[in-house]
């Protein structure tokens, strides 16, 4: 995993647009200074959440046996003192996820979010150029609280174009260089060349298939827990 270095000469309408939101949030923080929005107290647990899209949601499958369900075991197992929130829903888009950020990080505080957004944007041809900013919407509000960031990418099948797969997977590297946020670069790099580890759907990974996807994420995700 490299973590990459801030470069602020880039996409200048994606850290406008990551600013207003910025500013939508202090706006919301100053209106919402009630105790349940102060530091939390040091023997309470600390939050991870993950705003992801239906392969994070678990489709298909009970909650406890997607790859977040099955994060939260092994945090307990192996680095307790962590609690779980997954804020990822089916069908989800990065514009979806924009619009929630705000309220999800002022209730619920993250010391550390995973984004796994963009799947269902690309999926639909979404311009890369609006796709973007709204991931850097989520990064820029989630930092604003003080949240470490993992950004976890998606690849898009070739019948959508060359140049548009393409600058889908650089969006991901693009946001992470701007933001200084790690980046695993696809969230189903260890399934994906196998027919077998998916539903019927051919695009939702099996109950089986989630352990690999876990283990993937785990080393990219592990650093930021300490």
């Amino acid at each position: 995993m490299m973590i990459k270095r801030v470069r602020y000469g880039a996409f200048g309408a994606s850290m406008q647009c990551a600013i207003g939101c910025l500013l939508l949030l202090c706006a919301f923080v100053a209106q919402a200074q009630t105790p349940s929005t102060t530091a939390r107290p040091a023997t309470e647990a600390k939050t991870l959440l993950v705003m992801g899209d239906s392969l994070s949601a678990g489709y298909g499958m009970s909650a406890a046996q997607g790859w977040v369900g099955l994060l939260e075991q092994r945090l307990q197992r192996d680095v307790p003192g962590w609690r779980v929130v997954n804020g990822s829903i089916s069908g989800e888009t990065s514009a979806g996820g924009a619009s929630r950020i705000v309220q999800a990080v002022v209730r619920e505080r993250p010391e550390v979010e995973v984004i796994a957004l963009g799947a269902n944007d690309g999926l639909r041809g979404l311009p890369l150029a609006e796709a973007r900013r709204n991931l850097a919407r989520m990064i820029g509000a989630s930092q604003h609280v003080g949240a470490r960031v993992l950004l976890v990418g998606m690849r898009m099948p070739p019948n959508l174009g060359t140049d548009y797969t393409a600058g889908f997977e650089a969006n991901y590297r693009l946001l992470a260089d701007t933001f200084d946020v790690p980046l695993l670069p696809f969230l189903l790099e260890p399934v994906a060349d196998d027919r077998a580890n998916f539903q019927d759907d051919n695009l939702h990974p099996t109950a089986e298939a989630q352990p690999k996807i876990l283990d993937h994420v785990w080393p990219a995700l592990r650093p930021l827990l300490d």
